[in-house]
């Protein structure tokens, strides 16, 4: 009896080689993976860290001028950037006559972020960065994922990232210069 294009062999029919080839690679894999423990590609997790990459987007920062105050001059393009509404900005005026303002109120809420980095692409005094490193966002109820500014204020880079020194003049944060 012939065969004809659209009928299949008995052996294709029921898969029986391609099982056969499919265990054989599962169990050749995993008699490897036993036989040389270097070639398993997990990590001991919280013990073994991976290394993270420097331009990871992770928890905020905001920076500090030499004399000890904010950066951050309330100009509000932060929080208008941001697309998902997170940044809360309550503006003071300043007593040194060459700030004009400072937030007195800073404030993130880390569930609505989305971790998108235009905040500190919109900052053009370079008051708030997202360098820390810090990954793991934990909390046991809503406040605890609200970050004021003084923790912000007192949040590190993360190691090897540099800490760009501000310049001597910053555009925008002097006024009367016309």
């Amino acid at each position: 009896m012939e065969q004809t294009k659209n009928e299949l062999s008995w052996g294709i029919r029921v898969y029986l080689l391609e099982i056969v080839k499919g265990l054989a690679a599962t169990i050749s894999r995993m008699l490897g993976n036993l036989l040389d423990r270097r070639r398993i590609p997990t990590i001991c997790y919280p013990e073994e860290r991976r290394p993270i990459s420097i331009r990871l987007r992770a928890k905020h920062r905001l920076l500090v001028r030499p004399d000890g105050k904010p950066r951050c001059v309330a100009c509000m393009l932060c929080a208008t950037a941001c697309p998902a509404e997170c940044i809360y900005i309550d503006a003071a005026e300043e007593p040194d006559k060459t700030i004009e303002k400072y937030p007195k109120q800073f404030r993130i809420d880390l569930l609505r972020c989305v971790y998108c980095g235009y905040c500190q692409e919109a900052c053009p005094c370079d008051a708030i960065r997202m360098d820390t490193g810090i990954y793991e966002i934990t909390g046991y109820d809503r406040s605890a994922f609200f970050i004021e500014r003084e923790a912000l204020l007192a949040g590190k880079p993360m190691p090897g990232v540099p800490d760009v020194p501000l310049p001597k003049t910053l555009p925008g944060l002097r006024i009367g210069e016309r």
